[in-house]
């Protein structure tokens, strides 16, 4: 058994949606994951939000965090992340609070300016389209705070407004990000900050600056940083990288502004032999952590010192949904993580 590592892991699911199937089977796959991470001893679990792809299925972190609350025990849960710029703050706080009030002490509120979607569905989602909605990002963060730490000043129009329904339980709020501003907002309000190396590979500085700059707050008197890699683990080199075929094939088709299903490894692994080195060609290249269980272990770790980070969460997409427990039970047994194995509850035959 491996030495236990220092570094906390946890699992940012996009809950991705593989060909000749459906969005239900993907939502599927995500609840049987938390499950499984959390009998794996994972610290943390949190669930994106995308729109309109064909991709990746939840539209909806806070539904899905009630879901994965309901069926795990000690893992923390929560959201990577909401969108803020498409809701109300207050809207955000309530739901938060009562997510809070019903997993006392497990809910974390992961929230990102990006929209997760393209131009057409983020106008598509605003209440009022008249106009395109302010870039004001940081007005909504500091509205969405002043709720959550009650701290709204006693004679602002929305003070009892501040009265959530889930108080005194409250979630643990993140800024989430994939560049320099993101850093810079997290470290002047005094917030946790996770950084997007899955999309940014490049945010080793981003971090130090957020440490540099970081002002102490009310809920937070130190920095804390999670870096968020991309990886996938299997028994070998050789069979993990089989597997990543699939997930390399959607992203050479994304960087060509194609959206599809996650495919097959077989029409995968066509795909790249007929493409050859253009397949993964990219205007900014992303980092693959891809390999066997010492490996990856080694990859993250590096990321992580990198990053100067004391956690990780890891990202791992596959054509099939075994496959994808599987990398994350290896991880888990790489990193010295005690817990069910999904040797248990999934073949290892895949």
């Amino acid at each position: 058994m491996p030495e236990p590592s220092p570094l906390r892991i946890g699992v940012l699911d996009q809950s991705p949606i593989s060909e000749n199937f459906a969005g239900p089977d993907a939502l599927r796959n995500t609840l049987d994951l938390a499950r499984l991470a959390d009998q794996l001893r994972y610290h943390r679990y949190w669930v994106a939000e995308h729109h309109a792809t064909p991709m990746l299925a939840c539209a909806a972190p806070e539904v899905m965090i009630a879901a994965i609350g309901d069926r795990t025990q000690r893992i923390r849960i929560g959201s990577g992340g909401v969108m803020l710029p498409h809701y109300s703050p207050l809207k955000v706080a309530e739901v938060f609070s009562i997510l809070s009030a019903l997993y006392p002490g497990r809910i974390d509120l992961g929230i990102g300016r990006a929209p997760g979607t393209d131009q057409t569905a983020a106008f598509a989602m605003q209440r009022d389209r008249r106009q395109a909605s302010p870039d004001d990002f940081p007005q909504q963060m500091a509205e969405l705070l002043a709720y959550l730490e009650n701290r709204m000043p006693a004679n602002h129009p929305f003070a009892r407004l501040a009265a959530l329904p889930g108080r005194p339980h409250v979630p643990e709020v993140w800024l989430l990000g994939s560049s320099a501003q993101s850093a810079i907002w997290a470290a002047e309000a005094g917030l946790p900050y996770a950084f997007a190396d899955f999309i940014n590979p490049e945010g080793a500085s981003y971090a130090a600056m957020y440490r540099e700059k970081f002002r102490p707050s009310e809920t937070l008197n130190e920095p804390r940083v999670i870096v968020a890699p991309w990886a996938i683990c299997a028994e070998t080199d050789d069979e993990a990288q089989r597997l990543a075929s699939s997930a390399r094939m959607t992203r050479a088709l994304l960087n060509r502004g194609q959206l599809i299903p996650v495919p097959p490894i077989e029409k995968a692994l066509k795909f790249l032999a007929e493409n050859g080195s253009n397949a993964d060609s990219a205007a900014r290249p992303r980092r693959a952590i891809i390999g066997s269980p010492s490996t990856v272990r080694k990859g993250i770790e590096a990321v992580a010192k990198a990053y100067g980070a004391e956690e990780a969460m890891v990202v791992t997409i596959t054509y099939d949904h075994a496959a994808r427990c599987r990398s994350y039970e290896l991880i888990a047994e790489a990193f010295g993580l005690a817990g069910q194995g999904a040797s248990e509850i999934y073949p290892k035959t895949l």
